[in-house]
C-alpha cells in the first residue's frame, strides 16, 4: 500500500502532476459562493516579526476566495495586540483578531472552567479551538482552513490545495491535511 493512501472522507493532497494554480483559484472562487471559506491562523505575537508570517500575509493579499481570516493571537500584551491589528490590517479580506490573553476571552474561559468544562492549556490547540468556535458561532463560513504561521515555503498553491477538497461540493470530503 502506498504511503499516501487514505480511505473515507479524509485526504492528503499530494502534488501529482503539474498544478494549475489559476484554475484552482477560479474554482475556489466559484465554490466559495456555496461554501464560504474561513482561514484560521494561530499565531504567537513573536511570529509577527519573522519572515515566514510576513510572506504569508503578503501572499494572502492576492487570495480573493477567502470569506474571512481569523487570527488567534497568543502571548500578546495590550500594546502588542494593537500592533498585531495594524500588522494584519493590510489584508483585503474580512479579518478578525482573537486576543487570547485579553480580559474578554479570559473571562469567557473562566466561565467555562467554572462550569467544569476542560478548556485545556494555553497554546495553539486552545487558540484554534477558540477560533473555530468563533467561526462556527458566526455561521458565515462553511469551510474552515487552518495552517501555522511559520511556513517558510508558503505559496498561493499551498493554500489552494489545502482548501480545494473541502470547498468543492462535488468531492464530499470533510477533512483535508497538508504538509
Amino acid at each position: 500500500m502506498s504511503d499516501f493512501y487514505q480511505n473515507g472522507v479524509v485526504t492528503v493532497l499530494h502534488r501529482l502532476g503539474q498544478p494549475n494554480i489559476d484554475q484552482l483559484e477560479r474554482e475556489l472562487t466559484r465554490y466559495g459562493r456555496v461554501n464560504p471559506i474561513a482561514l484560521v491562523l494561530p499565531s504567537l505575537y513573536a511570529e509577527l516579526g519573522r519572515p515566514a508570517l510576513k510572506n504569508i500575509v503578503e501572499t494572502l493579499k492576492s487570495v480573493s476566495y477567502l470569506n474571512e481570516i481569523v487570527i488567534s493571537l497568543d502571548r500578546a500584551s495590550a500594546l502588542e495586540f494593537r500592533l498585531a491589528k495594524q500588522f494584519f490590517s493590510v489584508l483585503p479580506q474580512r479579518v478578525r483578531l482573537i486576543w487570547n490573553d485579553g480580559a474578554r476571552i479570559q473571562a469567557i474561559l473562566k466561565l467555562l472552567v467554572d462550569h467544569n468544562l476542560d478548556i485545556g492549556l494555553q497554546g495553539k490547540g486552545r487558540g484554534c479551538w477558540t477560533a473555530f468556535g468563533y467561526v462556527l458561532a458566526r455561521n458565515h463560513s462553511q469551510v474552515i482552513a487552518l495552517h501555522d504561521c511559520d511556513i517558510t515555503s508558503y505559496s498561493r498553491e499551498y493554500l489552494a490545495r489545502l482548501c480545494y477538497p473541502i470547498a468543492n461540493p462535488n468531492l464530499g470530503y470533510e477533512f483535508c491535511k497538508g504538509y
